[in-house]
């Protein structure tokens, strides 16, 4: 096998449309505005077995077929660059590990790049690390997001949930994620909620007002949930009318990818769960708390060890009205934070 180094990279032409099937290729598409990024694809050399290395800009060739390709096969390139290799396609910490496996050993890049990530495990532990500093770089720029999974015509679920999962959503549970990303729309919601609130955490959030301070029955609540022109995510607010005076909860709602999502909160807490329609109910699951510092997602474990585990569900009841349970239950401490009830859209 020759290991020489292949040096001359194949820029795309933007006037080429035909990704050659049987010839040896790698494509490797990429974030142009990402400075990491943008070096990591001019740097990398592949060996010459392999073949031709082609180079695309996912933001300068959004319109290129095998861009369009991988919208269509769900691989968001916020989340990860991809490779495709003949007809397979690696996305994120398993392109990092094929560029390792595929690269030529001649330059310093190459051969670092070849040290750390020909192992798969370790490639997967860095690359959330390498994600979020491309994330970061790109706030600090700001630069918006690619987002080539959403379509900024239609709500923001429904590119997240498919169209075929989102027809199956009863009206009441479209209504309310009418949303769409990079759009001032805007849902009102008006509803009838059981509040509970543990002593304890009442009184820390009257401190950092992260959350609401007082527990209730039958307490009216008006919820604006409602997008932004500047990106992708849901933002609520949330109105609780208790006799002894309104309070407002306050958080925004980011996709991550897939069924994964982070609701963030005051001071940078939040939490990140799996959304997704079980044919009856929206059902969010809790994964983990966390904490973003400078644009990084840190994991938060002291979180859960105070508020045990976090699930929501929505359930409709009609087409006008449906029913929100949210709950935070510790295993020691019971149940910490929690409200049920009825929203009218």
């Amino acid at each position: 096998m020759n290991l020489r180094d292949f040096q001359a990279h194949d820029h795309f032409d933007a006037k080429q449309s035909i990704i050659n099937e049987s010839a040896p290729e790698l494509w490797f598409v990429y974030d142009g505005e990402c400075p990491i990024c943008s070096y990591a694809a001019h740097a990398l050399r592949i060996r010459r077995d392999v073949g031709t290395l082609h180079l695309i800009d996912a933001r300068t060739h959004a319109d290129h077929p095998l861009v369009r390709e991988i919208t269509q096969r769900g691989y968001a390139l916020d989340q990860g660059m991809v490779l495709k290799f003949y007809s397979r396609f690696y996305h994120g910490a398993d392109a990092l590990h094929m560029m390792a496996m595929l690269g030529s050993p001649h330059g310093w890049f190459n051969r670092t790049n070849r040290i750390l990530f020909r192992n798969p495990t370790l490639a997967k532990i860095c690359y959330p690390l390498m994600r979020a500093t491309r994330n970061a770089l790109l706030r600090f720029k700001k630069i918006p997001p690619i987002d080539n999974l959403l379509n900024h015509d239609q709500p923001l679920m429904r590119s997240v949930f498919g169209d075929a999962v989102w027809e199956q959503l009863p009206p009441i549970l479209q209504a309310h994620y009418n949303v769409r990303p990079y759009s001032d729309d805007a849902v009102i919601m008006h509803g009838v909620l059981d509040v509970h609130v543990a002593p304890w955490l009442a009184r820390l959030n009257r401190i950092t007002k992260t959350l609401i301070t007082q527990s209730g029955e039958a307490v009216p609540i008006t919820v604006r949930l409602h997008g932004s022109p500047q990106n992708a995510h849901l933002y609520f607010d949330r109105t609780f009318h208790f006799p002894e005076g309104i309070e407002h909860f306050r958080s925004k709602m980011q996709h991550l990818g897939g069924d994964l999502w982070v609701e963030w909160m005051r001071f940078g807490f939040g939490w990140t769960f799996h959304l997704y329609f079980d044919g009856t109910q929206i059902q969010l699951i809790g994964r983990r708390y966390v904490f973003n510092l400078f644009g990084f997602t840190m994991p938060f474990p002291m979180l859960g060890w105070l508020l045990g585990r976090a699930t929501a569900s929505e359930t409709a009841l009609s087409e006008h009205e449906f029913h929100m349970h949210t709950h935070t239950q510790h295993r020691i401490f019971g149940k910490v934070f929690g409200y049920h009830g009825s929203f009218r859209v």
